[in-house]
């Protein structure tokens, strides 16, 4: 999968994945702040991972964890900070509950302080930590 953002690309291919930028953003974000480069790189070739790219610079990042049937765990969603307020975050979650991957799947996902962003793409509170999105 492969979409344009303005003057953005949003991709699946893992291969695009700038590891080095990964942690970079991740040692920013309140959740993953410690988590060692081995974990990082490892949690990357087991899950669908979502990069968002300009100017051969990687800029956004999520993954999922998925049985690829019933449910995925929305993980690891960050914006470069001095990329925030361009609608980054829509385009990438957009991306992830679009893919044909998840297609049919339940999402789950834990946020501290963007549950306005995830409830625009039908994710409910569970409580003040978790969210899901229920497929019928």
């Amino acid at each position: 999968m492969e979409k344009a953002f303005r003057a953005f690309i949003i991709s699946d291919d893992k291969d695009k994945i700038q590891l080095n930028r990964v942690c970079e953003l991740l040692s920013g974000s309140y959740w993953a702040n410690s988590r060692p480069r081995e974990i990082i790189e490892k949690s990357i070739a087991h899950s669908i991972c979502f990069g968002i790219y300009t100017g051969g610079r990687q800029v956004g990042f999520a993954r999922c964890v998925t049985d690829y049937a019933t449910i995925y765990w929305l993980a690891d969603v960050i914006i470069d900070p001095a990329y925030r307020g361009q609608g980054l975050g829509k385009a990438l979650i957009e991306a992830v509950v679009g893919h044909e991957q998840l297609a049919g799947c339940s999402g789950i996902l834990g946020t501290k302080d963007a549950h306005g962003l995830y409830e625009q793409y039908g994710f409910q509170r569970v409580n003040d930590r978790f969210m899901r999105k229920y497929i019928k």
